[in-house]
This record gives C-alpha cells, sequence and structure tokens, in this order.
C-alpha cells in the first residue's frame, strides 16, 4: 500500500504545481463575468483536488492507518510538522491573518486613498469577525479530536498485555485518523467560503506555496543527511 501512495501523492502533489499555476493566472481583479467565472472555476477545481486527495487517504487509511503516521512519502521535516498524520487546522488561520497583513500593508496607502484592492488585504469586518469564529470552532474540535488520540495511545499497554483486540484498536486509529481529515477539509472549505473568488485564489496560492516550500525545504535537507 505504500508504494501505491506514495505514487497517488507525487501525481498529486505535482499536479497541484499545475493548478497554483492556473490561479496565479487568472485575472485580477476579475473585471468582467467572465473573469469571476475563471476564477470561481480554478477554485472549484483546486478544491476539488483536495477532495481527491482525503478520498483516496481515507480507503488507503481504513486498510492501514499505521502507515499514515510514519508517512513514508513525507519528508522528516514534513512529519516533524505533522498533526495526527498531517497538517493541523488551525494552520489556517494563521495563513489568513498573515498574508492579510502581507498584503494589507503593500497596499496600505491605496487602502487609506478609499481604493478596494478586493484581494486578502481587503477583508471586511464582516469576514474578520467570520474567521474569528471559526478559529474558536475549530479549535474546539481540534482539542477534542487530540484528546481522543491521547486515549488510544494511553490504552498502549493494554496491547502489551495482551488485553485488547488489535484489529479493534487499529479500527479506532484509523476513525480518529478520519476525524482528522474531515476537520483539515471542513476548515478548509469553511475559509474559502467566507471569502470572495478573488481572495479565495490569493488564500488558495499561499496554502500551496506554503507545503510546496516546506516539502522543498524538507527533501533538500533529507537529501544532505543522506535519508534519500
Amino acid at each position: 500500500m505504500t508504494s501505491s501512495f506514495t505514487d497517488f501523492f507525487e501525481s498529486w502533489f505535482d499536479q497541484l504545481h499545475h493548478l497554483v499555476h492556473q490561479l496565479s493566472c487568472t485575472p485580477k481583479p476579475p473585471t468582467t463575468p467572465d473573469h469571476h467565472r475563471d476564477l470561481l472555476n480554478v477554485v472549484h477545481k483546486v478544491m476539488s483536488h483536495y477532495v481527491e486527495y482525503y478520498n483516496v487517504k481515507s480507503l488507503a487509511a481504513q486498510r492501514d492507518p499505521l502507515d499514515f503516521f510514519a508517512a513514508p512519502w513525507a519528508s522528516t521535516l514534513e512529519r516533524s510538522l505533522h498533526w495526527i498524520a498531517g497538517w493541523r487546522p488551525t494552520t489556517v488561520f494563521h495563513l489568513v491573518y498573515s498574508e492579510s497583513s502581507i498584503l494589507f500593508e503593500s497596499h496600505i496607502v491605496d487602502i487609506l486613498r478609499g481604493f478596494s484592492t478586493g484581494d486578502l488585504g481587503d477583508l471586511s469586518p464582516t469576514q474578520f469577525r467570520r474567521v474569528s469564529e471559526l478559529q474558536c470552532e475549530t479549535v474546539k474540535e481540534e482539542n477534542a479530536i487530540t484528546d481522543e488520540l491521547s486515549e488510544w495511545q494511553d490504552s498502549a499497554s493494554e496491547l502489551v498485555n495482551g488485553c485488547a483486540d488489535l484489529n479493534e484498536k487499529i479500527e479506532r486509529l484509523a476513525e480518529v485518523l478520519r476525524e482528522a481529515d474531515d476537520l483539515r477539509l471542513k476548515t478548509l472549505r469553511r475559509v474559502v467560503d467566507l471569502l470572495t473568488p478573488q481572495q479565495a485564489v490569493d488564500f488558495l496560492i499561499a496554502a500551496a506555496e506554503l507545503q510546496f516550500g516546506v516539502r522543498g525545504w524538507g527533501v533538500n535537507h533529507d537529501r544532505r543527511r543522506g535519508d534519500v
């Protein structure tokens, strides 16, 4: 299973690069109905790409969830940043705030003159409030899943002592992983839904570039250490 998912991941990751290129080529700001449709279409394609990833991952994890915690297709840096075999959902909100701040500062003169940029640096008070609300909700859900994993880990002695059914324990771990992945995808969708199409493009580019950067640095680091 490891090699098949690794092959899928590498192909999926390559396709993500192509989709980000499409995001980068969209007209910003959109000035015609066709431009708006183009933005919506490419955002939909990227979100569908993430849905595909989690669908394939879910099916593979049902067979062997432990493989996803080991994640041999990831660099050591990526694995060190993992929360339950993937990125921490609340990372999304840190990314929104940091990108919004960077873009706001770069357009501060235009904004003070009353010009709307329409990008992530131009989030409305309502959007900021909704992002904050979603962050609080996500933190609670994230903590609840963390507690579930802690309970699973605390019961490891039952396996050592032969007091637990191994298959049942592995199935429970697969369920915890599924809940974590569901929260990751749900968080991504919620944030994209509260943004305008142009802002969603900015956000998805930033999210992918963060992933590209971490993976690239991690792979290079492993090569220097002789791990790859």
